[in-house]
């Protein structure tokens, strides 16, 4: 079985692609498709998941439930003002070119949305 990084960067620009993509991923982590899957946000997705409502914000917490939510950037969510909503829904902020880096070098396939 692979090991996947679900990189989440879609935001409200536009908003059923990123509902679809926290869909998806919530539905290929709770079937445990994968040998290890791990998600992070970035960009636009930040602000987006920081505003989720109802079925979306539902699969967000799923995710964040199973342990895969890895982290959002932190230098994004204080560019868009989220940084304190994302904390209160248990996202660990951290530097994204580092995160990314372990995960790539430590051989997960990376899926972007």
């Amino acid at each position: 079985m692979a090991k996947v990084l679900f990189l989440l960067m879609t935001g409200k620009e536009a908003p059923e692609r990123a509902y679809l993509s926290l869909m998806t991923v919530s539905r290929q982590i709770k079937s445990n498709r994968y040998e290890d899957a791990k998600v992070l946000l970035y960009g636009p997705s930040e602000e987006f998941v920081a505003n989720l409502e109802g079925e979306g914000k539902a699969a967000f917490n799923e995710i964040v439930n199973s342990g895969a939510l890895d982290s959002a950037c932190v230098f994004v969510a204080k560019k868009f003002d989220v940084e304190l909503k994302l904390k209160s829904m248990n996202v660990s902020l951290l530097p994204f070119g580092k995160r990314l880096a372990y995960f790539v070098n430590n051989g997960y396939e990376v899926i972007t949305f």
